[in-house]
């Protein structure tokens, strides 16, 4: 049985390819989907499909309907979750994409260091799960094999 995982948070680094790795190693019969990875084109996907916007409020607008739009159709798709809240990023989509998720009822696993428990305490409290590490989400999902 495979199972779809939308992994939601910062794009600024490669944990999701540590989450790959991770599981990968452990035979775990995922596929994964996401946000636009790319900033870029995240970016400016309203423009490339839309046209040239007159302001900057209005093309952050465009990509971000498109943006959410994706997000929406991966995330329904997606059996579960895996939120990741690092230290170095504002973490706003991160949390809107667990808000979602919850509202979806998706099971969630939320990863998150310990500096952060307090200020996701409300989200931790939604989420099915909260773990400190990739590898500890990795041994959630593969206690489903079990």
């Amino acid at each position: 049985m495979e199972i779809v995982v939308y992994l939601a948070g910062q794009i600024h680094d490669d944990w999701r390819e540590q989450v790959e790795q991770g599981a990968r190693e452990k035979n775990l019969p995922l596929s994964f989907v996401g946000p636009q990875t790319n900033h870029d084109r995240s970016d400016n996907i309203g423009e490339e499909i839309l046209g040239k916007q007159p302001s900057s409020y209005y093309k952050d607008d465009a990509a971000s309907d498109i943006n959410n739009f994706r997000t929406q159709v991966l995330m329904q798709k997606s059996d579960i979750v895996i939120a990741l809240f690092g230290e170095q990023y504002k973490q706003w989509n991160t949390a809107m994409d667990v808000s979602t998720a919850i509202s979806l009822n998706k099971p969630t696993i939320i990863v998150r260091p310990a500096s952060l428990i307090h200020p996701l305490k409300e989200l931790s409290n939604k989420a099915n799960v909260t773990v400190e590490t990739i590898e500890q989400a990795l041994d959630v999902v593969s206690y489903i094999y079990e």
